[in-house]
């Protein structure tokens, strides 16, 4: 089932909405599972499950290197709020990306003047990025025609 990806929109009478995205290739699963109760779409905050969310880190330490707060308020910023992280998924990802040689650390002075681990983005890092970004973006296409079919 390389490369499938599945999408489920559901709108019932109570204004819940429950998007399921599930995209699976031979190395990895990502699964967004976002539940909206009587909130709009923007108004609320979301969840990510494992795989988006590493993809998000590489993403934003594509950029630059930074400390793990500065990842979460970056992606929180980047993504209007739509994402807020908590430390300790944050903690868990850096700990698998480290493990899957896609990111290394080291400690440095922040702008504060304090010590914080950074995290940066290795060259193996980078090419996972770029074909996780390739994937995605042939997912969300075939969602979107999908999703649009009448």
């Amino acid at each position: 089932m390389e490369g499938a990806a599945i999408a489920l929109l559901l709108s019932l009478k109570v204004k819940t909405v429950v998007v399921l995205l599930l995209t699976i290739n031979r190395r990895s699963v990502f699964f967004l599972l976002i539940l909206r109760g009587n909130a709009s779409m923007a108004d609320k905050s979301s969840d990510l499950v494992q795989g988006t969310l590493d993809m998000l880190i590489l993403k934003t330490l594509a950029l630059e290197p930074m400390h793990g707060y500065g990842i979460a308020v970056r992606l929180e910023q980047m993504s209007k709020g739509v994402f807020r992280l908590n430390a300790g998924s944050l903690f868990v990802a850096f700990q698998r990306l480290q493990r899957a040689g896609l990111i290394k650390s080291e400690w440095k002075a922040t702008e504060n003047s304090r010590r914080a681990k950074y995290y940066v983005l290795t060259e193996q890092g980078r090419k996972r990025l770029n074909s996780e970004t390739r994937e995605w973006g042939r997912q969300v296409a075939a969602i979107a025609r999908i999703l649009e079919a009448s």
